[in-house]
């Protein structure tokens, strides 16, 4: 995955560089100069303004005690669209304004859950490495890579690490093995099947 966003990365600089020879061609040197800067600077803006509003939803949530899973993946693009926009060009800029504007971020941050995020937990789910908690943090149940049942008071699935009677509902955790708590938005992530059908394993 990272060798494909360096490569997106080189190939994204490369065509800029490109486009900004055509726009200079086009409107002058100093127009586009301009230009690449006044984008440059409207981006920081945005940036500053989204990051701060994101970090107010991720600290509500944690007083809430939920997990902040849209709010952590929000930082994730809002950074690396920051990180496009103080990179001189207008592509590059364009690109940072994407990842950045909560109306083409959203549409990005669905996919990043279902192709990057889901997969890797069901990969690690499989492996039986990972606890995934649903519910939020203090009760509800939650499956694992392995184990057996939960104990009473709501039905779960243990880490390979956990006693013989299996993890607690309770949310409790040894912290023994990663655990991903996903508080009760855990269905927005696609992990390849559901929790019914994680006690039927």
């Amino acid at each position: 995955m990272f060798g494909l966003l360096l490569l997106f990365a080189l190939l994204l600089s490369l065509a800029d560089a490109l486009f900004l020879v055509v726009v200079a061609g086009e409107i002058g040197a100093l127009p586009t100069v301009g230009l690449v800067v006044l984008t440059a600077l409207l981006g920081s803006l945005l940036v500053r303004s989204e990051g701060r509003a994101t970090l107010r939803r991720l600290q509500r949530r944690a007083q809430q005690m939920e997990a902040p899973t849209d709010e952590l993946l929000d930082g994730a693009l809002i950074l690396a669209g920051g990180a496009f926009l103080i990179t001189p060009g207008l592509l590059t800029d364009l690109t940072g304004f994407l990842f950045v504007a909560p109306f083409t971020r959203y549409p990005l941050r669905v996919a990043l859950k279902r192709w990057v995020v889901g997969p890797y937990i069901r990969e690690k789910m499989e492996n039986g490495s990972i606890n995934v908690q649903f519910g939020s943090i203090g009760g509800g149940g939650g499956f694992g890579g392995a184990g057996g049942a939960g104990s009473a008071g709501g039905a779960g699935w243990s880490g390979p690490d956990d006693g013989p009677g299996g993890r607690s509902s309770s949310g409790d955790s040894d912290g023994g093995d990663d655990v991903y708590d996903l508080g009760d938005d855990a269905y927005d992530i696609d992990v390849g099947e559901t929790e019914e059908e994680g006690r039927e394993r």
